[in-house]
């Protein structure tokens, strides 16, 4: 096995989750393949030209990934993956936090050519298309053209959700919709999580507003005072496809302790 590539343990993990290879139109390239081929290019950054031949065509792989990201394959996966996330990553007492952050990512020169159309819907397998408005999350900040990444993670440093926006935007306006957008399964019957007992984050993200957002569902907020208070384009539903595949490797990673793990 390389380097950046699946375990037969992690392999088999996600295998029954993907769509079948059969049907109309003929046989899918091997799935494995083209997911480790997605998963190099997601650690390294790479063009998708320049995937090693190893993983097939490229245009093979950038396909399957740009159908899995619009029909909602990859979120598919990473909602299975964390099904229980609140019971495995309480504190002492209990109690389930998460924490709040974001990153700023510099987009490449050949973002602003991105089609502006939707993304179209699949061809093989069926499923409905995500992001059908085909948002964008690209704009000018002191970094040049960049994207912004805000997430909520627990504990135990796995990524639960996240919203993506244009560069310049502030970290405080997208924190209630990111406390909206969460939800986590439950292992077993019951409805999915969406009300933690705890957030946590930076000055960035305190504001009133927030505050009140937090004291009104009953969350317990650990979240720093700051000192006074005391254009273009990028295909988005492709950009958060990619993110979902890097927080796939997390939390299988976290999931599936392999002998070199424990060792």
């Amino acid at each position: 096995m390389r380097r950046h590539e699946l375990t037969n343990a992690q392999w088999d993990r996600i295998a029954p989750l993907l769509p079948e290879t059969g049907g109309p139109g003929g046989r899918w390239a091997d799935h494995r393949t083209v997911v480790n081929g997605v998963l190099y290019r997601t650690r390294t950054g790479i063009p998708w030209r320049a995937l090693p031949e190893r993983y097939g065509s490229w245009q093979t792989v950038d396909e399957r990934h740009r159908r899995w990201s619009a029909d909602g394959t990859w979120s598919r996966i990473l909602r299975a993956l964390q099904a229980g996330a609140d019971a495995t990553a309480q504190d002492s007492d209990g109690s389930w936090a998460v924490n709040v952050d974001s990153t700023s990512c510099r987009a490449h020169r050949h973002a602003a050519g991105a089609r502006h159309a939707a993304p179209r819907p699949p061809r093989k397998g069926g499923g409905t298309r995500v992001d059908p408005e085909g948002r964008e999350a690209l704009g000018r900040s002191r970094g040049g053209l960049t994207s912004k990444v805000h997430l909520l993670a627990d504990d135990r440093c796995r990524p639960l959700v996240w919203l993506t926006s244009p560069g310049q935007r502030g970290d405080s306006p997208m924190f209630i919709p990111l406390m909206q957008a969460l939800s986590v399964a439950r292992r077993g019957s019951g409805r999915p999580r969406t009300r933690p007992d705890r957030a946590r984050g930076d000055k960035a993200y305190s504001s009133r507003a927030n505050r009140v957002y937090l004291r009104k569902r009953g969350i317990k907020a650990t979240i720093a005072q700051p000192d006074d208070q005391r254009a273009k384009r990028r295909s988005d539903h492709i950009f958060n496809g990619t993110l979902a595949t890097a927080a796939i490797v997390i939390w299988l990673r976290d999931l599936i302790k392999e002998p070199s793990d424990t060792a």
